[in-house]
């Protein structure tokens, strides 16, 4: 079977399947094409509140497809490099996403898996899931925002450690580190995802966007230019109906309903 994206629905939470058979769900470059273009459909969408990004058959992403760059070796570097363009236009596309994205991974995330799994605003992993950081153990460096992600996370030794080693680290080590929102039973981190992904969806979706936009921008505002956001969006969201039923629904002591 081809690799494909598998693009499922339930309830408010639209779930996006890497499916690669055989290759452990590495990557192929109309993955990344298939997740842009249903999550710019999602967005339009006000039936879609979240989005979760899982793998099929219990294993999240191997990374990139070994042949495949074996065959692009042969080809003049900018094929490469148009590649890692469509999947870098996947990460930001992720980054940059105004409804909360939650990756659910089982067994491994690999390499450009691994990239994958960090984009995402939080993480589900099965508690005997592995991540690794494989680019060196082939003689690469990273891609898909890996060094990026891990040293805005991270110590820097331990960053250095997992990109120049290329040693598997478990789902539970993660966890400790901050890495790991939830650990779930093994088969089960497709399900807590839907849970956590729920929660959210009970949430104010313009509250969320400005969150996620704030926590975006701190990377590379000044503490003065991050409290200009901060004012700004407070404003807007304060204005917004969905405050008003926020705050109305908490003094009379119900469950809100936001549009």
């Amino acid at each position: 079977m081809p690799a494909q994206l598998l693009s499922t629905s339930e309830g408010q939470t639209l779930v996006l399947t890497l499916s690669n058979p055989g290759l452990r769900n590495a990557m192929e470059p109309s993955m990344g094409a298939a997740c842009i273009e249903a999550l710019n459909v999602a967005e339009r969408s006000p039936d879609v509140r979240s989005v979760v990004i899982t793998g099929a058959g219990g294993m999240f992403c191997s990374g990139g497809d070994l042949q495949r760059l074996q065959a692009n070796r042969q080809q003049p570097p900018e094929v490469q490099a148009q590649s890692i363009e469509g999947l870098h236009q996947w990460i930001e596309t992720i980054r940059t996403y105004p409804k909360p994205v939650i990756a659910a991974v089982e067994g491994a995330a690999a390499g450009a898996g691994f990239s994958l799994a960090l984009a995402c605003d939080m993480v589900v992993a099965a508690r005997d899931a592995v991540f690794l950081m494989a680019y060196s153990n082939v003689a690469l460096s990273p891609d898909g925002g890996a060094s990026w992600s891990l040293a805005h996370t991270l110590p820097r030794p331990l960053a250095t450690e997992l990109l120049m080693c290329g040693d598997k680290i478990t789902a539970e080590r993660l966890h400790a580190l901050g890495l790991v929102n939830r650990l779930s039973n093994p088969g089960d981190a497709l399900g807590t995802a839907l849970q956590l992904a729920d929660r959210l969806n009970q949430r104010a979706p313009n509250a969320l966007a400005s969150i996620k936009e704030l926590l975006s921008d701190a990377a590379h505002q000044t503490l003065s230019q991050h409290l200009n956001s901060e004012r700004d969006h407070f404003v807007k969201n304060l204005h917004h109906p969905n405050a008003g039923e926020g705050i109305a629904a908490f003094l009379e002591k119900r469950a809100p309903r936001y549009e």
